[in-house]
C-alpha cells in the first residue's frame, strides 16, 4: 500500500504543472494573429525576441509569433482575468507550445520567471 501511494504522488509530481500560458488559438486568420501581435507588442514595448535574429524568431510564423507575444503581454499583466483572450483569438494552456526553440525564454508565470528550452 506504502508503495501504492508512493508512486500515485510521484506520478502526480511529474504530471502537474503549475505554469499558466496563454497561447493563441489554432485556426485564426493571420490578420487576427497579427492584430493580436501588434497589440500585446505595442503594450509591451519590446518584442525583439520575435524579431529576425532574435531568440524566439524561429519558427518565423505568425502563430508562433504570437504565441509569444500574447504570453508575454499575459504574464506582464499578472495572469489577470482576461488579460488572455484578445478578442478571442488566444486562451491559456497548461502546456508550452511544441514549437519554442533552445534558447527563446518564455515566461511561464507572473513575474517573469522564464521556462528557458535547453
Amino acid at each position: 500500500m506504502r508503495l501504492l501511494l508512493s508512486l500515485l504522488f510521484l506520478l502526480a509530481l511529474t504530471t502537474y504543472s503549475s505554469a499558466t500560458y496563454c497561447l493563441c488559438r489554432d485556426g485564426v486568420g493571420e490578420k487576427d494573429l497579427q492584430t493580436s501581435i501588434d497589440y500585446a507588442c505595442g503594450v509591451l514595448k519590446d518584442c525583439n525576441p520575435i524579431h529576425e535574429k532574435g531568440p524566439c524568431y524561429q519558427p518565423n510564423t505568425i502563430k508562433s509569433h504570437c504565441d509569444w507575444a500574447v504570453n508575454t503581454y499575459f504574464q506582464r499583466f499578472g495572469q489577470i482575468s482576461g488579460s488572455c483572450n484578445f478578442s478571442g483569438t488566444a486562451t491559456t494552456s497548461q502546456n508550452l507550445p511544441s514549437t519554442v526553440v533552445t534558447g527563446c525564454l518564455y515566461p511561464s508565470s507572473p513575474g517573469y520567471v522564464c521556462f528557458k528550452i535547453w
